[in-house]
């Protein structure tokens, strides 16, 4: 998307997919789910984005298709009289859901991991490569821009696991994760989950 030149990023995407009126929900910063993972959790269960349902939360409006929007979003809601804005913290665009939560600080927000396909995981530095079973401290972004981040990438066979040593807010699939070492770019992968 980014070499479509300057336009509106809404109305490109508005006129080349149909729309398809959904609801909001709104989940609470006290939902069951955002229990502190126990000590000892596995990779999977680190970069598992939260699995939210419709009845986890409260309908307060509607939109014209979830696929418009993107973790972190807090424009083009259309829902007013909160006490906090009100940002997305998850799509479902099978069910043409979104959910959003109250406030920059709501925990839907915030990951501690994520992870990477081994076919979606590519090495600058082939000769820095991990191998499955290894793992290695790395400087990391999720984003342009967003400064360095630390943390650990793990390697297995079912792909690489990024662990950041702080929950990184608006980790989304279909985006970019990059790790560095000092400025050197290392590698790179896109986002599964």
């Amino acid at each position: 998307i980014c070499f479509v030149g300057k336009v509106d990023l809404p109305v490109f995407l508005q006129q080349r997919l149909e729309a398809r009126e959904g609801d909001i929900v709104e989940v609470p910063a006290s939902w069951d789910g955002y229990r502190p993972l126990a000590d000892g959790a596995t990779l999977d269960e680190l970069a598992a984005p939260y699995a939210y349902r419709e009845t986890d939360g409260t309908c307060v409006g509607r939109h014209r298709g979830a696929h418009f929007f993107t973790i972190g979003q807090r424009k083009g809601l259309n829902v007013g009289g909160k006490p906090e804005p009100l940002f997305v913290i998850a799509t479902d665009v099978e069910r043409n859901v979104l959910y959003v939560g109250q406030g920059q600080r709501h925990p839907g927000l915030y990951r501690r991991g994520l992870r990477i396909l081994p076919d979606e995981m590519h090495w600058v530095r082939p000769d820095r490569a991990l191998q499955p079973g290894a793992s290695a401290r790395f400087r990391m972004r999720i984003r342009y821009r967003q400064p360095l981040q630390d943390g650990v990438l793990h390697v297995t066979p079912e792909g690489g696991y990024i662990v950041f040593d702080e929950p990184q807010r608006g980790v989304t699939a279909g985006q970019f994760a990059s790790w560095y070492d000092g400025e050197e770019l290392i590698g790179s992968g896109v986002i599964h989950c």
